[in-house]
C-alpha cells in the first residue's frame, strides 16, 4: 500500500487546551497541542514521530515534523518529511513542503503548497478507481 504508512509512535506529550507556551520544543515520538504555542515546532532525531495539533490548537512558528496533523491554526511555515494530514477546520498561513499529502475539504492555505521531492523524484502518479456510491 502507501510506504510511509508505518506504524506510529506513541504520543508522550500533551499541552492541554488553556496552557500557553512560548519558545522552541523539540520532541520526540508524538506530540499533540490543544493548546497555543509561541515558538517553533520541531522533531529532534531521525526517529519516526508525530504531531497533532488540535482543533483548538494555535501555533505561531515554524512546524518541522515526519507525520503531521492539523486541524487548528498554524501561523508558519509546515514542513512534513512523510505525511501531512490537513484536516477540514485546518488554518494554515505560512508556505507548506510535504512528502505526501491530504488535504480535507475546507480546509484553507495562505502560502506555496510544494511538495519536498521534485517531478523527476518523484514516483509515476498512480490513479485509485473511482467508485460512485
Amino acid at each position: 500500500m502507501w510506504g510511509f504508512l508505518k506504524k506510529q509512535p506513541p504520543i508522550r506529550s500533551l499541552i492541554g487546551e488553556g496552557t500557553v507556551v512560548h519558545g522552541e520544543i523539540r520532541f520526540s515520538d508524538g506530540l499533540r497541542i490543544d493548546g497555543e504555542v509561541h515558538g517553533d515546532i520541531l522533531a529532534a532525531g531521525d526517529e519516526p514521530n508525530i504531531l497533532v495539533i488540535s482543533e483548538k490548537a494555535r501555533v505561531l512558528g515554524k512546524v518541522n515534523a515526519g507525520h503531521v496533523i492539523i486541524n487548528g491554526s498554524v501561523i508558519g511555515p509546515v514542513q512534513s518529511d512523510e505525511l501531512l494530514e490537513i484536516q477540514p477546520k485546518a488554518r494554515i498561513d505560512g508556505d507548506v513542503r510535504y512528502e505526501a499529502l491530504e488535504m480535507h475539504q475546507g480546509a484553507t492555505i495562505d502560502g506555496e503548497l510544494r511538495a519536498l521531492k521534485t517531478a523527476e523524484e518523484r514516483p509515476a502518479l498512480k490513479l485509485a478507481a473511482s467508485s460512485r456510491l
